[in-house]
């Protein structure tokens, strides 16, 4: 059996709330935005898929490729799609809450 331990800043949940509520079905587009890294394997060695897809249309609107896992990628995709949208109004931004989410809150 393999076991995972994760760490957790004792502050992280009092900082990042869900208040997506598991609604997945937003009525306007650009409202929500889900952030995921895909790792994918090439001859050269793994590189990591940041994208931002607006939950609305379930379109991909921003993207980034690198080498690594530093919080940098998800920056760059995050411009991008607001580039790519013209958004300026607030947006709901869910994630897994994964290691480069919590780098930036902790």
């Amino acid at each position: 059996m393999i076991l995972f331990i994760t760490t957790i800043h004792p502050d992280f949940d009092n900082k990042l709330k869900n208040i997506l509520n598991r609604d997945f079905k937003p009525v306007t587009p650009n409202s929500v935005w889900v952030t995921d890294i895909t790792y994918i394997y090439t001859l050269s060695g793994f590189v990591y898929l940041t994208s931002v897809m607006d939950l609305f249309s379930r379109k991909i609107i921003g993207w980034h490729l690198s080498d690594n896992l530093s919080t940098e990628g998800i920056f760059k995709a995050i411009n991008k799609a607001k580039f790519n949208s013209k958004q300026s109004k607030p947006v709901i931004i869910h994630s897994d809450r994964g290691c480069q989410v919590r780098q930036e809150v902790a």
